[in-house]
């Protein structure tokens, strides 16, 4: 049997096939392009699942079943995104649209940090634990809350968008038309933002020679490479992003108190130099500091 997932994330779809044993046989990724009609991005969809199954030698008749992980609010029954903030979708039949463009019969669809929270709990970084959180640092901050195996979501599967906590009352706009959730600032594109206002403030950081003198290049890896240099304003970038993120993070281990907290997406590709010093400011924060059992961050 073979499975096939699709990421639709702001940026770039993904997709990939997987085994019955878990193991991803073959993958692949195009843009989003997300400010073009829905209508577009859904036919890049499913191009691209077509293109990996007749890449992987396979028909469309051996996928048994494919799995879609779109943000925002998603009913699994209906097979219909409700609301989706970052990309503008307003309830869209996406599971019937992509059957019909693929042929494939059985789709389904998930809340995106729901999925990863679940793929982490059954073969990653949070297999083995009953209760676990995922965090995905993307074009927004998504969250994925597993309660004794299960995915929580809530009585309207709106449940678990925990980058829209607020964690400055009045803060920066988000697009989900509050103001000073965590989203705005620990997202990547929260930390782009940040960057490019630093870049600005500091006409001789090392960031505008990074970013070819355009500060159009600054991306969420600018301001990293800066600090590891030692350029001071790149570092201050750093330091705010570590500081909201890791008050983000214990806030959310302070209402589940999951054994296990997992982070991903692309910011956690800097790995240790982020969360080193997120993980020293998170022990000192949460209401169990003092606690002889704490909550892993992975």
């Amino acid at each position: 049997m073979y499975y096939l997932g699709i990421d639709l994330g702001g940026t770039n779809i993904a997709a990939g096939i997987v085994d019955e044993n878990y193991n991803i046989v073959l993958k692949g990724s195009v843009p989003t392009m997300a400010e073009r009609d829905i209508q577009f991005v859904i036919d890049d969809m499913a191009d691209l699942c077509k293109k990996l199954i007749a890449d992987a030698g396979l028909k469309v008749e051996d996928i048994a079943h494919a799995g879609v992980a779109s943000p925002g609010t998603v009913n699994p029954e209906t097979g219909v995104v409700e609301y989706a903030n970052n990309l503008k979708i307003r309830h869209l039949p996406l599971a019937k649209m992509l059957t019909e463009r693929t042929g494939i019969k059985n789709i389904f669809l998930a809340n995106d940090a729901d999925a990863a929270a679940y793929g982490e709990a059954i073969a990653g970084a949070a297999k083995g634990a009953s209760d676990s959180v995922m965090i995905t640092l993307g074009t927004g901050v998504g969250g994925g809350i597993i309660i004794d195996g299960k995915i929580y979501s809530g009585f309207n599967h709106a449940g678990g968008e925990l980058g829209h906590i607020v964690i400055e009352k009045d803060g920066r706009p988000c697009s989900c038309g509050r103001h000073g959730c965590w989203e705005a600032y620990s997202s990547a594109t929260g930390l782009v933002k940040m960057t490019r206002e630093k870049m600005n403030e500091c006409p001789d950081s090392k960031m505008w020679e990074l970013c070819e003198n355009s500060i159009d290049n600054a991306g969420g890896k600018t301001a990293f490479k800066a600090a590891r240099a030692g350029d001071a304003a790149g570092k201050a970038v750093v330091d705010s992003y570590v500081s909201y993120l890791a008050c983000g993070l214990a806030n959310i281990i302070n209402i589940f108190q999951p054994e296990i907290l997992s982070i991903g997406g692309g910011v956690c590709n800097e790995g240790d130099y982020l969360l080193d010093p997120v993980k020293e400011i998170v022990a000192k924060e949460i209401y169990t500091c003092e606690g002889t059992e704490q909550t892993d961050i992975r």
